[in-house]
């Protein structure tokens, strides 16, 4: 019997660092579980100076760090669902003094934002999806809530503008590495199959005014990459870190 997996995810402290992944518990035994493939760009920005330290399992470099994903899909699906030219997007932050790997599941709020050009039935794929790889179980409960709305995003040469309607906007760019080309970070402490690799950038703006908040940032970390992840991948990823969770435990 194939037992389908609720996802959380959790920081790891040890490993040459804090790594950041997605582990699998059991959860209703005899539920199928639904394929899904997605491929597209990922726009990240967050509060923290460039590079986000959290992703190192560092402090952050402000007193919390607070920001949010994207994940504009050029081609997917769940199950029989298409999810071509869609978007989601979640906005969390850190209590006080804590990064936002250490602080996992006391996160101040964890909200997610779907995209409203989706019909009912992609509506209901697109969250399912946000849960799976978009920090779910980050904050307690009564923390998390999905909202429907227009994400769009705008390239105006380097510059990249994403917004999520009444509730913020921020816009970035990438920076050049000291040897020409892109400041790329490979395989942080952090990664999962959604940041194995990205390009590092700095926000020209940062606003968000949902969950209480009213942030006006500039100047702050952007990260920018490209995936095709799956179902099948995350499944293996939470996986191997189950093992190593398993290991740590031993010791």
């Amino acid at each position: 019997m194939r037992k389908s997996l609720t996802v959380a995810l959790v920081a790891v402290c040890a490993l040459g660092g804090a790594a950041l992944g997605i582990l699998f518990t059991p959860a209703d035994a005899d539920a199928p579980k639904t394929p899904w493939k997605i491929t597209g760009q990922l726009e990240e920005a967050c509060s923290c100076s460039a590079a986000c330290p959290c992703w190192f399992g560092s402090k952050p470099t402000r007193m919390a760090c607070g920001g949010g994903q994207f994940l504009f899909i050029e081609k997917g699906t769940y199950g029989k669902v298409k999810l071509d030219g869609l978007a989601i997007g979640a906005m969390g932050k850190s209590p006080d003094g804590k990064s936002m790997m250490e602080s996992f599941g006391n996160w101040d709020f964890n909200y997610y934002y779907i995209d409203e050009k989706a019909n009912p039935e992609q509506r209901e794929a697109l969250k399912a999806l946000a849960r799976t790889v978009m920090t779910p179980g980050a904050s307690p409960q009564g923390k998390e809530e999905v909202r429907i709305v227009p994400l769009t995003r705008t390239i105006t040469g380097k510059e990249h503008k994403i917004s999520l309607g009444k509730y913020g906007e921020f816009s970035g760019h990438l920076i050049d590495g000291g040897m020409g080309g892109e400041v790329k970070i490979t395989n942080p402490p952090g990664a999962d199959p959604l940041h194995k690799e990205y390009s590092q950038g700095l926000t020209t703006m940062l606003a968000y005014n949902d969950a209480g908040q009213s942030w006006n940032y500039e100047g702050s970390n952007y990260m920018y990459g490209t995936f095709t992840i799956t179902s099948e991948e995350y499944e293996k990823f939470a996986a191997g870190l189950a093992q190593k969770m398993a290991g740590m435990k031993k010791e």
